[in-house]
């Protein structure tokens, strides 16, 4: 019973932490080219990553690379900007960027969206 209130506590501590945390969400084409943004905002800012997500839109066959993946970066504010502008400045010189946006405070909802990713399904 204890441990399991402690797990709850380090659950609530951590949710606490990340509802503080601005996200930084950059969309870009291709696996290779999201982890070499990852690597550069990492680099970059004192940022840590949520889980890549992907997306393979009905034209596909028409894009530079077939698969979308979406690197998000946490931290604060200053940090995500500057990992972002890292990762961005990558990923234009490989594939180039579908979109990029920053949240500053996400809300819970927002939270538990970051945490979905379509790599791990087929």
């Amino acid at each position: 019973m204890e441990k399991l209130a402690q797990e709850e506590l380090a659950q609530e501590k951590q949710e606490s932490r990340e509802a503080q945390e601005a996200v930084g969400m950059l969309e870009v084409f291709g696996l290779v080219c999201a982890f070499l943004a990852a690597d550069a905002g990492c680099k970059a800012g004192n940022v840590r990553l949520e889980v890549f997500d992907k997306n393979k839109p009905g034209n596909a066959d028409a894009l530079p690379v077939p698969l979308l993946v979406t690197v998000k970066f946490r931290g604060s504010i200053a940090d995500v900007e500057e990992a972002m502008r890292a990762a961005e400045a990558v990923a234009e010189a490989h594939t180039g960027i579908v979109s990029r946006h920053i949240i500053p405070r996400p809300t819970r909802d927002t939270e538990k969206m970051l945490k979905i990713s379509a790599l791990d399904k087929n």
